[in-house]
Order: C-alpha cells, then structure tokens, then sequence
C-alpha cells in the first residue's frame, strides 16, 4: 500500500505517514545498500536554483540520497528532451523531486508537461500545505489547511476542438470512481493527521451533473467516516470565504481547476508561492515539489528565488521516506532562519540571495 508523508507537527509543519485504502500495489521506494535513489527535475525558470539548495542542504549533513538528475524543459524548441527518461526515471525510482515545468500560453504550444505527468503515472492527489509560518507576517493569523485536488481529469482533460471557425468546445470530465478516490484520500489524510473538517468544493449550482456528481460522491463518503465533519461550499464563496476568514478550513477537496486557484489564494495568505510546500501521489510514485506552480521565468538566474517551498517538500520526501531525523533537523533550520528574519529573499521583503539564505539554513544545521 502507498506510504507517504504528510503535514501534522504544528510547529514543523512536517507530516507523518499515512496508508492510502485504495491503493493497488506495495510502494517500493529504489533503495541500494543504505541509500535511497530519488528522480531529480530541476525543471524551468528558478528550478536549478532552488532544487541546487536542497542537493546543497542534503550534501552537508549526508542524507543518503542519490540523485538521478533528469532535464526536462517546457521551454523554447527542444521541450520534448527528456520527458520519457522522466517518465522512466520515476517508474524506477517511484519517488522524485522537482520543479516547475514551462507551459506556454500560446494556442500552438506544448501541452502541460506537468499535467502530462501525473496523468501519465496516475498521480492523481495533489496535497498543498498552507500555513503561517512565524517570523514571515502576514494580514491573518491561524492559517493552516490541506488543500487536496484530484490531478487527473477535470477541467485539465485536454479535450478541446474546434467544430466550426469561431466556437470551441472544452470538455470537463468528472467520474464517479475518481472523485470517489479522491475524497477516500482527503478523509483518509485527515483521520490520519488529527484533522476535524472535510470541506468539498465545487459548482454544483451551476454544472449539476459534472460537479453535481463530485459533491455527491464526496458525500457519500463523508458517510464511512462520521468521526470526521463534512460540509461542501460553492468555489466562488470558497474564494471569498479563503480571504475573509481562512480559519475555518481545514482539509479541502477539490476537483481539478478550483484547487489550483484555491492553492494561489493559500499562498497569497501565509507569504506567497515561495513558502507552500506540496506532493503529488499516486499508487506507486511520489513526486515533490512547490505546492504552487509558478516556474519564475522573470527571475531565473538573479539568485534571488526563495528555496523554502522546495526544502520544505525535501522534507516531506524524507519523512516519505522514513528518514524522519534528516526531516525533522532540516524544517527545524528552515523555519528558525525564517524566525528570525535576518535572511529574507526579495519576496519577503529582503535583500538575501538564494545562495545567502541556503547557507543560514545550512549554519543552523551545523
């Protein structure tokens, strides 16, 4: 059965494992001798200088890791190299680490290769944590909710066409057995993880079968854990509801679309994207990376991105990996430098590069 690493210390904000009910098969990480042998993608924009911390952080203190580096990229003319040795890479390996891919916004561009993914390896939960992290201040305290989205159909499907010159149609697909699955998961994560509330989000005033059919489903399985308080809410209330009082959410449940907006509004509450920590799972792969999917082509190669968000899911991977202590030593150094202020990268309102701010993490270690 899956194994994987989830949020529940309120002061490190690191995960303990959880089993998965509906998973098929063992999860069997590649392990050789002592070491475990993780996929690492580096992916576009910030990606080498963020994924460079963590191999930085991880090299100090001897994490046995071995890295099977892999380049994809989402940019310019050769953006197929290396997805299938991606795609074969994780198959081995099952679990991997990485970056943002670039999907163009251009009508004749690539598809999402992010998207492309998951869907490829049936990764089909994506868990973003969202919290306050002292030291980092922000308009609202008490923030700290999981924010779970089905990865695999939805409004991402990619089933577009073009009828007649002028009218597109999109497809959304909903399906009864993956909306099943993904509730299975939020409930599962919460009984596991002390949580209280499920919340469902949807359309269902709207999209009556499609969205309809999710909040039913999500429903129904509310039913199988009646230690755990369901409620469902419309995703524009939601919307309002995540900046007017965030407080009240705990684990939400999402299709596709709604948990990638959601996901931005969290990070926008707790400090921005360079702070959420995420994973996205499957059956048998694990893939870590920035609970929100901003690539940071602006600033690629100014040293100035914050690595926090991608040390954070480097923890949460150890803990996947039962290497608690290496997770506990790296959140605990993460979170003090963030604390006490001193190194802050541009997007919390300082001057520190991302070299400046890996070292204080790395000064703490020692």
């Amino acid at each position: 059965m899956l194994r994987t690493a989830y949020l529940a210390k309120a002061a490190s904000a690191l995960p303990k494992r959880t089993l998965a009910t509906n998973a098929r098969t063992m999860f069997q990480p590649k392990e050789y001798g002592s070491k475990y042998t993780v996929t690492l993608i580096p992916g576009d924009g910030i990606g080498n200088e963020i994924t460079d911390a963590v191999k930085t952080i991880f090299k100090t203190i001897s994490v046995p890791i071995d890295w099977e580096v892999v380049n994809v990229t989402g940019v310019g003319e050769n953006h197929l190299d290396g997805y299938e040795e991606a795609i074969r890479s994780i198959n081995r390996n099952k679990v991997a680490i990485k970056g943002i891919l670039h999907t163009p916004v251009e009508k004749h561009g690539h598809t999402s290769f992010n998207v492309a993914l998951r869907r490829e390896l049936d990764i089909f939960a994506s868990l973003v944590l969202i919290k306050n992290i002292p030291g980092v201040q922000t308009r609202l305290d008490g923030i700290d909710m999981a924010l779970i989205r089905e990865n695999t159909e939805g409004e991402y499907s990619g089933l577009e066409h073009s009828p007649v010159p002028g009218v597109v149609e999109s497809i959304k697909v909903i399906t009864k057995r993956k909306s099943e699955r993904i509730a299975r998961f939020a409930f599962d994560f919460a009984l596991k993880n002390n949580r209280h509330k499920v919340t469902a989000i949807h359309k269902a005033n709207i999209m009556k079968l499609a969205d309809g059919l999710f909040r039913n489903t999500c429903k129904e399985v509310s039913a199988e854990y009646p230690e755990i308080q369901y409620g469902d809410m419309i995703v524009d209330n939601a919307s309002m509801q995540a900046v007017s009082w965030p407080q009240q959410f705990d684990v939400l449940v999402t299709p596709n679309l709604y948990g990638t907006i959601l996901s931005n509004i969290g990070a926008g509450l707790v400090g921005g994207p360079g702070l959420v920590p995420g994973v996205n799972l499957g059956t048998e792969h694990a893939v870590f990376e920035p609970g929100c999917r901003h690539v940071g082509l602006d600033i690629k190669g100014r040293g100035t991105a914050n690595p926090t968000a991608m040390i954070l899911s480097s923890a949460m991977l150890l803990r996947h990996l039962n290497l608690d202590d290496f997770a506990d030593v790296i959140s605990k150094a993460t979170y003090d430098v963030l604390a006490e202020g001193q190194v802050r990268t541009p997007d919390l309102g300082g001057n520190s590069t991302t070299d400046e701010f890996t070292m204080a993490v790395i000064n703490k270690l020692q």
